[in-house]
């Protein structure tokens, strides 16, 4: 016997129910009661399922067989008929080509590749901090998260030094769209100019490859053919936005929680060792992906409700990593959490392969703050993206002591 199916009483594409997240009521209430809901259809849009429980949300990631991730995993993108960049770019691919184009990627990642990555972040970083303390003041999401992240893509990338605060502007327009008819003119056309610059790079990529990820990509094989130009380009893009977004605002979203936490920025002020779990919590902490889609391909059964073939499959992490059953106090802020399974950089087949980056460039933050800076505090309003994707603060203007 299946359960009835819950109509959620709000629209989770419109931006305006996406606030800070701890302040969203009705994830509590859908996590207690109704932890598999369905979000009616608009005339604009088909309806499609809202999971919110954490062990739900992991078996489904787990589930590439029937849980899809070929047409889409942002909502806009699956409401508004599937992503073009199905079986092409790494996140909207399935097994077993997944695995094949993701083994590529690796090498790029790799400890050689790595340590040239690393050493230019950590100068980086050290500098910005030093600035911004001097200063004692400044925007901290805009004048240190937004370039760090930047900074270790497009060195894994090889992007000119020149070209880099262009691809920062682009990459904050692809995805920064507060969905007004303006705003996604201007996405669309920064993607396209996105894809158009890594175009530009190809072929000398191609005559004399480096150990960068545009290499490796332009000179490797699958099933003993090289990947097409437009999967060259479409997983360069995927690795500048998904590797952007995520570290820029779990950074802000970090220097932010320290600020509203006080008692937490002093335990991490006196105690180094708190480093590795602080990440750990700022990442449980911002999810700045609220959410990942999938798209059934067989019928099935969530926590007995019915999903039927084709139907659309939203996993929301934003609730999954305040899920009482996994993290005790989950509106609690700690930086000595552990364990600490949060979902943030994803699970299963589709787990982040920049993952280990993003804990590496969010640590070197919160070292240098430790190090450089005495005390953080507001200097101004804080402004927060309005998506309905992603979640953090694109203004966090700060005080910063020495």
């Amino acid at each position: 016997m299946s359960t009835p199916r819950h109509s959620i009483p709000f629209s989770l594409i419109d931006p305006a129910v996406h606030p800070d997240p701890d302040s969203c009521e009705a994830w509590k209430t859908l996590r207690a009661e109704h932890p598999v809901s369905w979000c009616e259809a608009t005339a604009d849009a088909p309806g499609f399922w809202v999971v919110t429980r954490y062990k739900d949300i992991a078996a489904i990631y787990r589930d590439t067989a029937q849980l899809s991730s070929q047409q889409g995993n942002m909502l806009g993108t699956l409401l508004s008929g599937g992503d073009s960049a199905g079986g092409k770019m790494l996140v909207v691919t399935d097994p077993p080509r997944h695995s094949a184009v993701r083994r590529i990627l690796q090498g790029g990642f790799s400890a050689r590749a790595m340590t040239s990555v690393v050493d230019s972040v950590q100068a980086a970083t050290r500098e910005l901090v030093a600035a911004l303390a001097a200063a004692g003041r400044g925007d901290f999401a805009v004048d240190v998260a937004a370039q760090i992240p930047l900074i270790a893509i497009c060195e894994l990338l090889d992007v000119p030094q020149t070209d880099r605060s262009t691809m920062l502007h682009l990459t904050m327009t692809a995805m920064g769209s507060d969905g007004s008819p303006e705003a996604e003119a201007e996405a669309v056309v920064a993607q396209r100019d996105i894809l158009l610059y890594y175009a530009g790079l190809l072929p000398q990529r191609r005559k004399s490859p480096g150990v960068d990820v545009v290499s490796l990509l332009a000179t490797q094989e699958v099933d003993g053919k090289p990947l097409t130009d437009a999967e060259i380009l479409l997983n360069c893009y995927n690795i500048i936005i998904g590797g952007d977004e995520t570290t820029r605002l779990s950074s802000a979203g970090a220097a932010l929680a320290m600020i509203e936490n006080p008692a937490e920025w002093a335990r991490l002020k006196a105690d180094e060792s708190l480093l590795d779990s602080a990440v750990e919590e700022v990442l449980r902490w911002t999810t700045p992906a609220t959410h990942i889609g999938r798209t059934a391909t067989a019928d099935i059964k969530i926590r007995d409700v019915e999903i039927a073939a084709g139907d659309i499959v939203t996993l929301w992490n934003i609730s999954a990593n305040r899920d009482e059953d996994i993290f005790p106090e989950p509106y609690r802020f700690d930086i000595s959490r552990t364990p600490n399974k949060h979902l943030t950089l994803g699970h299963g087949p589709h787990f982040c392969l920049g993952g280990p980056l993003a804990r590496v460039e969010l640590r070197l933050i919160l070292q240098e703050l430790r190090e450089q800076v005495t005390s953080l505090e507001l200097d101004g309003p804080v402004e927060r993206i309005r998506s309905s994707f992603l979640t953090g603060v694109s203004r966090l203007p700060v005080g910063a002591n020495r």
